[in-house]
């Protein structure tokens, strides 16, 4: 049976930089270097100026055409660059999913040099600046009418709650016993919390790798938007547990403001679910970086705040 983020269709880089060619002359000749492969695309850098994603699975097809019409919604009313599509590539004979082309935002992600604990209090007040924008960017009727919910059950957390502790038992983060005893008894308790109420737009997809820092360790941009929707804060809200230490957490939860117990405690649960499954994909990909995120947001969690 194959595992959820395996592909569906293969791209060399041959192909990729001939898609582009043949689809956007204007980028012609096409200098292409690979930039990473994950569960949903993998994403070339070209000549210097933009970067473009290709689906690796029919699901992911979808969450770019939701980027397309989503992020130049979102991007006025927010401090820090998103990437907006500049380029909608078709599909072909030999390649059978639309693909995307974005500005390149300079800027490394957390996983390739992650911040000390200490560097982590500033870019706390970033995040938290980033989500709270998102998150009060006003919604009117018409938008409610069209825009994606949470089609898949992210904030289900009576669903969820089996899954997460079959991954934290499963144990790819090599945690000691009562290590992962205590986190599928956090889970259950956890996962009686009360609902989010009122929507907004997330990001839905918001962990470390996900992020861009400059050369300070301050937030330059957030990328991989392809779960956008109107849905919980909490999934968001998430990266406060997942990457932040107690210190940073603190600043955080003070910056960001209103938000009730309840969602900080669907936060929590986010998180721990971030942690089991990104221990287990870095350790099935040999994804050592990955692997790290997950081993490090699951101690996170545990942190008092």
């Amino acid at each position: 049976m194959g595992r959820e983020w395996d592909a569906d269709v293969q791209l060399t880089a041959e192909e990729a930089a001939a898609l582009i060619a043949g689809q956007f002359p204007a980028l012609a000749p096409v200098s292409l270097a690979p930039l990473g492969v994950g569960w949903d695309n993998v994403a070339f850098l070209v000549s210097e100026r933009a970067v473009f994603r290709f689906p690796r699975r029919r699901i992911a097809a979808g969450l770019l055409a939701r980027e397309a019409r989503i992020l130049p919604l979102l991007a006025p009313h927010l401090p820090r660059p998103i990437p907006a599509p500049e380029y909608i590539g078709a599909p072909t004979s030999l390649y059978p999913y639309a693909f995307a082309g974005y500005p390149f935002l300079p800027g490394r992600t957390t996983d390739r040099r992650p911040p000390a604990r200490g560097a982590r209090i500033p870019l706390a007040l970033d995040l938290a600046t980033f989500l709270k924008a998102l998150h009060a960017i006003p919604l009117d009727a018409a938008t409610r009418r069209w825009a994606p919910g949470d089609e898949i059950t992210r904030a289900d957390m009576v669903r969820r709650a089996p899954q997460v502790q079959a991954r934290l038992i499963a144990n790819a983060a090599a945690l000691a016993p009562p290590a992962v005893a205590a986190l599928c008894a956090t889970i259950d308790d956890l996962a009686t919390t009360p609902a989010a109420r009122e929507p907004c737009w997330v990001h839905g997809d918001l962990y470390a790798r996900h992020l861009l820092l400059d050369e300070a360790d301050r937030l330059a941009g957030v990328i991989d938007w392809g779960d956008a929707h109107l849905g919980d804060p909490a999934l968001d809200l998430s990266i406060a547990y997942s990457f932040l230490p107690a210190a940073a957490r603190r600043a955080f939860i003070a910056a960001y403001g209103d938000a009730d117990a309840a969602t900080w405690r669907r936060a929590r649960f986010r998180a721990i679910h971030y942690g089991a499954i990104l221990a287990e994909y870095g350790a099935a990909v040999g994804d050592g970086a990955i692997r790290t995120l997950g081993v490090d947001a699951l101690y996170f969690v545990g942190e008092g705040d």
